[in-house]
């Protein structure tokens, strides 16, 4: 850590873990998503891992669902994102999949959250547009978030990406949707792994540990 102008510089991940300055976000742990990747289970099991070291560590949790609108309330950019992922022609054959009282809306169970944890839904891919994330997190005094969840490349990196240019530090923990994780995005070409204001864990059964290694703020 270094200290200038009346800051404190976080320079490790051990510097950001701290629970008076990181929250964690974990993001679209939802029926209808999960049940679609072919390695859902073991990613669950991996969520679960930190999920379960923040809470240990009295670390604030964030959950976030991706909600659909009505099709007649769509617009464009919805409409085209949704024939584009159901691989249809025709703004009739798309289909909501994530209505607020649909089967795939709600949270897995293994991701329940607790009377002290918050539940954000959105439409849109960064868990920061939209909805109450930003000030909540500035509100509590946060500069920092982790990330956990599926969707690396449709919704964690647009996150990751957004949170930076609004100032938090983003710890990125991978090893989570792995699989999904090799196949990056269109021209991002590895530059989103490589930027320095990212920091970037390999594994979640580490990131567990050192969570779980913070002093129970409060």
């Amino acid at each position: 850590m270094q200290r200038a102008f009346g800051l404190s510089i976080p320079q490790t991940l051990e510097d950001v873990c701290d629970p008076t300055r990181l929250a964690l976000v974990v993001y679209d742990m939802q029926v209808g998503i999960v049940n679609q990747i072919k390695n859902g289970p073991e990613i669950t099991g991996k969520v679960l891992q930190v999920l379960q070291g923040a809470r240990q560590a009295g670390i604030r949790v964030f959950f976030t669902r991706h909600m659909s609108l009505p099709r007649e309330l769509m617009g464009v950019s919805q409409l085209r994102m949704a024939m584009a992922w159901q691989r249809v022609k025709s703004v009739d054959e798309v289909k909501p999949w994530f209505l607020r009282d649909s089967t795939g809306f709600p949270l897995i169970p293994e991701m329940s959250p607790l009377p002290s944890e918050a539940v954000f839904d959105k439409i849109m891919m960064s868990a920061f547009e939209g909805t109450p994330l930003d000030i909540a997190l500035r509100d509590c005094g946060m500069d920092a978030f982790a990330i956990v969840g599926v969707a690396t490349e449709i919704g964690i990196e647009p996150t990751v990406r957004h949170g930076a240019d609004l100032g938090y530090i983003p710890v990125l923990i991978s090893s989570i949707d792995y699989r999904r994780l090799r196949r990056r995005p269109p021209g991002c070409g590895g530059a989103f792994y490589r930027q320095p204001r990212i920091r970037r864990r390999c594994r979640a059964d580490e990131c567990r540990g050192d969570l779980c290694s913070i002093p129970a703020h409060g």
